[in-house]
């Protein structure tokens, strides 16, 4: 009986945000405020930029513009609420508001490692069956890596919030983090969490190292069939087709090892902030950068966007 009122009477929690000093409230707020910004203008940008250009209607790209999409979502499931408590100095957010922060928040960190699989699998046909590759890369199989992605990332995050629903909280309901990260929610329950962090471990592995552990056997072969290219050209080509991918993924999977395979003392939790900080603004940001930096294609596609534009503004003007 005791339990259930407990768990009742939690409507809301307090997250106590960045551990940053309150003279620097408002430096900070301006970069994070950027740094959003230019994150979701610079995947939208992406998006826009592959759905207007018949010439990146491609495999590689048709990943990349789902990949730019999750990018915006991930970044927009804290950014925005972090934004708001530094600028109110109101840290609470409700029971409910919580949840659905851990879920989306969950669902957008798997789909992130299913598209980096899936684009890794892609640059491994390319290269090393490239006389196949429109066979094996269709439009079907394509759409159906996005579709399972989605449903295995759904199951994912669902199995998890339905599993932290069924605990009971304590009178303790600070968050020592900016957002709702299931870690930090489990520390709080004063019920028996063993079964959460067995599917933790469990999930973890499927989702995240399954993945990685696919990466790295695609690169190996792609590795391997490179250098069996005779011409520096051939090379240089073929490195800089995957090159802005092994980028993004060194990023994204740094972070989440450095943050869950060395995980910080209990009396510290700096460098899990530190570390939820990289994978949820700074890559997110990061990834239309790295993608469009040395991309023939994305340029090209810029400046028929730019060209057509300045043509149309042009013939406005003209009496």
């Amino acid at each position: 009986m005791g339990t259930d009122n407990n768990k009742t009477s939690v409507s809301e929690f307090l997250l106590l945000g960045l551990p940053i000093r309150p003279q620097q409230q408002v430096l900070f707020y301006i970069l994070f405020l950027s740094m959003y910004l230019t994150t979701v203008l610079g995947n939208l940008l992406i998006i826009f930029l592959i759905r207007l250009d018949s010439h990146l209607h491609t495999p590689m790209y048709f990943f990349l513009s789902h990949l730019a999409f999750t990018d915006v979502c991930f970044s927009s499931v804290t950014t925005p609420k972090m934004l708001m408590d530094m600028q109110t100095g109101s840290q609470t957010i409700p029971y409910g508001g919580c949840i659905s922060q851990m879920y989306f928040f969950i669902l957008f960190t798997d789909l992130d490692s299913f598209l980096l699989t899936a684009m890794a699998y892609d640059r491994y046909i390319a290269i090393c069956h490239p006389l196949h590759y429109t066979t094996i890369m269709s439009q079907s199989l394509c759409s159906l890596l996005v579709v399972g992605s989605w449903i295995l990332s759904c199951a994912s995050s669902l199995t998890h919030t339905l599993l932290l629903a069924r605990l009971s909280f304590c009178e303790e309901h600070t968050i020592a983090h900016y957002f709702c990260d299931l870690a930090a929610l489990l520390k709080l329950s004063c019920s028996d969490t063993f079964l959460n962090e067995l599917v933790i471990f469990t999930v973890g592995v499927a989702i995240i190292t399954l993945p990685l552990i696919c990466i790295l056997v695609s690169y190996i072969h792609i590795i391997a069939t490179i250098l069996k290219i005779p011409s520096t050209k051939g090379i240089c080509k073929a490195l800089s087709t995957c090159g802005s991918h092994l980028s993004v993924v060194s990023l994204y999977y740094g972070t989440i090892i450095g943050q869950y395979f060395f995980p910080s003392s209990s009396n510290s939790n700096f460098k899990d902030i530190i570390s939820a900080m990289m994978y949820t603004v700074v890559t997110p940001m990061l990834n239309p950068f790295i993608y469009s930096l040395r991309n023939r294609d994305i340029h090209g596609a810029l400046k028929k966007v730019f060209h057509k534009r300045m043509f149309f503004f042009s013939s406005q003007s003209d009496p």
